[in-house]
């Protein structure tokens, strides 16, 4: 069983061939700016202070590598989307995120939304990239100690309308809702052949 307790932060890189020396298993968190991933992974780790958290959008500018008990990388990406940063933000994302995709390490991809709104023109493209190219991932839906009941089920509507019948995971990183739930997603992808 894979501590997600032992984490340390390795690097930040420019591109994936940028990556720590030790030859790991690779775990992208990608979503929109702002959409909580930051908080997800200190909350994944038991520590608030590992990943750099903002209230503004677009903070996190490079792949952050945080080692996660000799077993593989989580990666922090940059947010997509809207930031303070403007466009040139997005070209560079782009970029980066372009190359990220060649790297032979990729066990698979935790894709966050926040469940708190429909998915955007943004999160559909990279739901359709993901499948087109085939790359494991595993859906989260962040912040759901913000809904009540009859929000809960238009989440589940609205995920249901772009990407039909797909399992996901509902969570609340500050409350600690259904953490192991992704934790066990995210070592099975990982102990993948």
């Amino acid at each position: 069983m894979i501590n997600f307790r032992n984490v340390t932060f390795k690097k930040s890189a420019t591109n994936y061939l940028d990556k720590p020396s030790k030859d790991l298993k690779e775990v992208l968190f990608v979503g929109k700016s702002n959409v909580g991933k930051s908080s997800l992974i200190n909350a994944l780790a038991g520590n608030k202070s590992l990943a750099y958290t903002s209230s503004k959008p677009g903070y996190t500018k490079l792949l952050n590598y945080f080692e996660v008990d000799d077993a593989f990388y989580l990666v922090d990406a940059p947010g997509y989307g809207y930031t303070n940063s403007g466009s040139a933000h997005l070209d560079n994302f782009s970029k980066m995120m372009e190359s990220y995709f060649k790297n032979p390490n990729l066990a698979g991809v935790v894709f966050i939304i926040d469940s708190r709104h429909k998915l955007s023109k943004d999160d559909e493209d990279f739901y359709h990239f993901l499948n087109d190219n085939h790359i494991p991932f595993i859906l989260v839906a962040s912040k759901l100690d913000k809904l009540n009941q009859s929000e809960k089920a238009a989440m589940k509507k609205n995920i249901e309308n772009v990407c039909g019948e797909i399992s996901y995971v509902a969570l609340s990183s500050s409350k600690g809702v259904n953490l192991d739930t992704l934790k066990s997603k995210i070592s099975q992808l990982v102990v993948k052949k």
